[in-house]
Order: structure tokens, then C-alpha cells, then sequence
């Protein structure tokens, strides 16, 4: 495996070698996600599926407000900016026989969600070599993904997020992963019971790789859409956006309100979230504003995290 500078080939041979632990046929797959569902046999578990990755903005502590606003009735499910998708496992929850389709802009994301579903076994064996240690997790960290398979760099992006401070997902504008280590006692890296559970939930969900407005343009009329995107921020110095290499500015927002609109003419039922401001409210003025209570706790200042307004806002 290639490494990125000759100072760290002594240091990432061992860890390449664990990382190459998954089958001949992980190994040879380094091709783009693609939307086909899963086939082959189910993994049968009992377990509920719950998110796999911690993510910032998270909404499973919101769920209990949320349950309340969701349609009674619709016909298919739409997330497009999925996340680490607390909604999503939700409404699995709830709707038995939920038809779904899932997306992201962000591939290791999409990744992590397409593994899971079609090698969970493999991911599983990949995850149990990882380690709970500093210069470990910098060394995986430094990897050029592109030099991975499939397998690999789901792994890796699960290990980075089980480890990394906060459980944050943030990559530069060259779109690699720097978030520092996140020193915990004892996090759990591989938790085989839901990587089970979640394939098995993922089974005939279409996932996506795509920006938000490709896949919500699918919806036809009676379908949901839900939106969680990159939050609107509330201060000039809050912005927290890097999911991706490109951030999500005031234009995507307003491009992001039209496309509601948009839907919403087409027939279909929409609820997006987002921060609770005055330019937030204007864009969606004409469709029903609800406020909920979240705690937020990404604030490198411990005084500013605890709990806020934001907004929940439909056309129904």
C-alpha cells in the first residue's frame, strides 16, 4: 500500500498489514459506491439498528420532539443529507416496511453505509484490528484513503470517528479527515452486533452517493422528504459546515429553500431542519415553523454548549 512519505513507511507497515486483514474479495474492490440494493442472504438478528458513527448535529436526542411532526402516511422515505442517520433508523423503527432512499454528498460516508449492508462480515474483521492509541490513530489517520479498497476505508473512517475528539467528522478543503485523537478509555471500535443489525436494516434501502438535490428530485408526489442539512450558523464565528471539502454557505441554504418549495408544489411531504435565526425564518416564512429544544455540545468553550432553539419546518 502506498504511504505518504518515506518518514512514515517504518511506522504504517504494521498497520497497513492489519488494515489488509479483509477477504481476497474486499481487497479487489476499489470502485465507486452505486445505488443497487443488496443481494444475497440476510444477516438475521434480533437487534434494533441504531447509527453507527457519532455525528455532529445528531438528532437521536430530538427524536421524542420530532416523533409528533412526522406524516402518518406516505409512500416513499427520502434522506438526503443522511448523516449519521438517527432519523433514518427512527422511521426504520416505526414504518416496519419503510421503502427508503438514503444519500450524501460525502463519500466515505456513503462508503461506510454501502459496506455495512453488502460486507459486514469483512468490515467486522477489519474493525477488530484497529487500536485505541494515539500515535496509532495518527498514523491511520495520515493514509491516503484513495490507497485503500472499499472495506479498508470504511474501517478506517469508523475507527477515525469512534476515536477522534467529540466524535466529530471534519475534513480541510482538501477534504482530509483532522479531527486530533480523542484520548477516551475504552471506545468501542467494533460493535459487531449493530454492524449485523444494520446490514440487515440496509438490505433493500437504495443508497445514493450525490449532492442533496439529485436524490430529493426522485420524490414524486405523496413521497417524505426530510432534510437535515449543515446548519445555518448562528454567529459569524459558529460556522461549522466541513462535512465535506465544500462547505454549505448562505446560497446552498437559499437553493436548498427553493428546492422545498419546489417539492412541495410536486405534491410531496417535506420537513427540514435547521438553526433558529431570523434569515433561516425568512426563507421558509411561508410553510409551517415549529421550535424544539436541542443540547449542543461542539462548543470548544464548555459555558456556550447547553441548550438551544432550532427549527422544524414543514409543508404539511
Amino acid at each position: 500500500m502506498a504511504v505518504l512519505s518515506k518518514a512514515h513507511a517504518l511506522k504504517q507497515a504494521p498497520i497497513t498489514s492489519q488494515l489488509r486483514s479483509a477477504s481476497p474479495e474486499a481487497r479487489s474492490q476499489r470502485s465507486e459506491p452505486t445505488s443497487n440494493r443488496a443481494s444475497g442472504k440476510l444477516i438475521c438478528v434480533a437487534t434494533k439498528a441504531s447509527p453507527f458513527l457519532k455525528w455532529a448535529g445528531g438528532k437521536s436526542q430530538l427524536l421524542s420532539q420530532y416523533s409528533e411532526y412526522f406524516p402518518k402516511t406516505f409512500n416513499h422515505y427520502f434522506e438526503p443529507f443522511i448523516g449519521g442517520g438517527a432519523v433514518f433508523f427512527h422511521m426504520l423503527g416505526k414504518y416496519g416496511d419503510l421503502n427508503a432512499t438514503i444519500s450524501d454528498r460525502n463519500y466515505d460516508l456513503i462508503n461506510c453505509y454501502e459496506i455495512i449492508r453488502n460486507q459486514p462480515t469483512e468490515l467486522i474483521e477489519a474493525l477488530k484490528n484497529h487500536k485505541n492509541d494515539a500515535d496509532y490513530f495518527y498514523a491511520i489517520r495520515a493514509i491516503d484513503p484513495l490507497t485503500l479498497t472499499k472495506v479498508e476505508r470504511a474501517a478506517r473512517i469508523i475507527f477515525l470517528n469512534k476515536t477522534c475528539f467529540n466524535g466529530l467528522y471534519r475534513v480541510n478543503r482538501k477534504g482530509q479527515f483532522n479531527v486530533p485523537f480523542g484520548r477516551y478509555n475504552n471506545p468501542r471500535i467494533c460493535d459487531e452486533t449493530n454492524i449485523k443489525a444494520v446490514s440487515e436494516a440496509l438490505s433493500q434501502v437504495r443508497i445514493i452517493h450525490s449532492s442533496y438535490d439529485t436524490s430529493a428530485n426522485l420524490a414524486k408526489r405523496g413521497d417524505f422528504v426530510y432534510f437535515d442539512p449543515p446548519y445555518q450558523p448562528l454567529t459569524a464565528t459558529a460556522s461549522f459546515t466541513s462535512y465535506t471539502e465544500n462547505s454549505f454557505g448562505l446560497a446552498d441554504q437559499q437553493l436548498l429553500s427553493a428546492l422545498f418549495a419546489k417539492l412541495s408544489a410536486k405534491g410531496c411531504k417535506v420537513m427540514l431542519s435547521n438553526s433558529d435565526n431570523d434569515m433561516v425564518r425568512e426563507l421558509y416564512k411561508e410553510f409551517r415553523i415549529e421550535t424544539v429544544k436541542a443540547t449542543r455540545a461542539i462548543n470548544c468553550k464548555a459555558e456556550k454548549r447547553g441548550q438551544i432553539s432550532e427549527l422544524l419546518i414543514m409543508n404539511y
